[in-house]
């Protein structure tokens, strides 16, 4: 069944190493981490963006898929099922649909709206006992349409945003989406430490984890970061496992393409990165 991330977050904090939050698109991505969660008993979650629950049919039918494969495969360890940089009425929908879990990205919005929709949110997801991640300081970059400016977090703004009674909180110290450029600054520490003092056992979020070296994410962790995002390191290395075995001429059957195998180098590849990852975070043994 499906958990709140709470719990595995605060175990976390305290425990200082990170869980995974791995988006899914489809499938076989899904298949992946959860079978690698389980082999390697580590807590996981599954993140979902507007647009991937769009192109899978939509939230109910992520919800159900996800809720369904646990129970068919038999997965022991915990598994939340999150919405990644959610809007106000994304939110709604995604508890509506069943999620565990759901981010609400108000950091576009100034600060008092930011706050007041959040609350709002709060109430809600208390209610019905799921966790929620709220964001200050927009994340640089693009994904999946969303973009970020990459703006540096005001700590006093996140403890506004953490005093709400939200689960955990993303802030932007420098992270972006997508690959990183190699004039890239690096990650403001200073920022996060001031966060970390500002709002305590607040679980705090890292996202744009893919191409962050292993160094600073470590540092990282030791300053209270619980929850590190990867997407695009797992499209990358899907991508070019299902491209190498398209240019070998594995995929001619003589009657026609089978997706099955086609999509399998892809699938092992997710394992592969998540596996790394999950190494990486220390949440290996942790479920």
């Amino acid at each position: 069944m499906l958990v709140s991330a709470k719990e595995m977050l605060t175990k976390a904090k305290a425990g200082h190493y990170a869980v995974g939050q791995f988006n899914i698109n489809n499938l076989e991505w899904t298949k992946s981490i959860l079978l690698t969660a389980e082999e390697l008993k580590s807590p996981v979650i599954l993140g979902v963006s507007e647009g991937a629950g769009k192109y899978m049919c939509g939230f109910k039918t992520v919800a159900a898929m996800v809720k369904a494969m646990i129970e068919e495969l038999n997965i022991t360890v915990p598994v939340a099922l999150h919405l990644d940089h959610g809007t106000y009425e994304g939110a709604k929908k995604c508890i509506e649909a069943g999620f565990s879990s759901v981010m609400f990205d108000g950091s576009h919005y100034p600060i008092e709206e930011n706050i007041e929709k959040t609350k709002e949110l709060v109430a809600i997801c208390n209610e019905k006992g799921l966790s929620l991640e709220a964001e200050v300081g927009a994340i640089g970059g693009e994904e999946d349409g969303v973009i970020g400016s990459g703006e540096v977090a005001d700590p006093d703004e996140c403890k506004r945003i953490a005093d709400l009674g939200v689960t955990m909180l993303a802030a932007g110290i420098g992270n972006i989406h997508g690959k990183y450029p190699e004039n890239w600054a690096g990650l403001r520490f200073d920022v996060l430490a001031a966060i970390q003092e500002k709002t305590g056992t607040m679980p705090l979020v890292l996202h744009g984890g893919t191409g962050i070296p292993a160094d600073m994410i470590q540092k990282a962790i030791s300053l209270g970061v619980s929850k590190i995002n990867v997407n695009t390191e797992c499209q990358l290395s899907f991508a070019a496992a299902t491209r190498a075995y398209i240019e070998a001429g594995k995929d001619l059957q003589g009657k026609g393409f089978d997706p099955r195998k086609l999509l399998a180098p892809g699938a092992q590849a997710i394992c592969d990165t998540v596996k790394e990852k999950m190494e990486l975070f220390g949440s290996v043994g942790k479920a």
